[in-house]
């Protein structure tokens, strides 16, 4: 308000648990009440995850897929019945780059995002009678937030020790500007994320067998840096 034109009418603010599913349905009418109209949706909310498989209780696995995919498509569904009936809309998902690659002490995030992946690419091919509809896919590499401080460990109970320097990820501005970019101009699809990241996920897409080799070298010693404290 304060460096917008915006006045208070034209901000809500909604408290919002992606768990609760029975809520999104009213959480979407106190929107569409308030503006009559939703013209896009960003699903963003989302836990990450450290700690390997082995180690790993499988009610973190359950509580993964609970918040990053049940609740994005939860949430989804009762926005793109609106969009459906003005036939118009964009529903853009912060996936990741875990989405499109594997990486050691993440199998639990990096399964919820591949499942937020097929969605919504199943989910275009299903809204062809509506083409002004877009699905976008956001595939941030690291970015600086605080999810790091918030991730998954191995049992529900126990947060993450020691967070490690965040200083060498992408700027959390400049995330948002590519996104916002990939966004007006209906990207089916758009990784943002830095290089050596960026140049991993083109490995992974064209040169799948150099691509497990590298990860295997880089993830041995991601596993060591881990079980070390680093």
């Amino acid at each position: 308000l304060e460096i917008s034109n915006l006045s208070e009418k034209d901000i809500l603010v909604l408290r919002l648990d992606l768990t609760d599913r029975s809520s999104h349905e009213a959480a979407t009418n106190s929107v569409l009440k308030h503006f009559g109209k939703i013209d896009v949706l960003v699903n963003n909310g989302g836990r990450s995850q450290r700690s390997l498989f082995v180690d790993t209780n499988l009610d973190v696995y359950s509580a993964i897929m609970e918040l990053n995919y049940l609740g994005t498509i939860s949430l989804t569904k009762y926005v793109l019945n609106h969009m459906i009936q003005r036939k118009k809309g964009k529903i853009v998902t912060v996936s990741s780059v875990m989405g499109i690659m594997g990486a050691p002490l993440a199998s639990g995030y990096c399964a919820s995002k591949h499942a937020l992946q097929g969605f919504f690419n199943s989910l275009r091919t299903e809204l062809t009678d509506y083409p002004e509809i877009s699905i976008i896919n956001i595939c941030p590499g690291p970015v600086q937030s605080k999810i790091i401080q918030n991730v998954f460990t191995e049992n529900l109970a126990k947060s993450l020790e020691n967070s490690g320097d965040q200083s060498h990820k992408m700027p959390t501005d400049r995330c948002v500007r590519l996104t916002l970019v990939s966004t007006a101009n209906d990207l089916k699809e758009a990784w943002v994320s830095d290089h050596p990241y960026l140049a991993v996920c083109y490995l992974w897409q064209y040169a799948p067998t150099w691509a497990w080799w590298l990860m295997n070298r880089m993830g041995k010693k991601r596993i060591q840096n881990f079980k070390s404290g680093v």
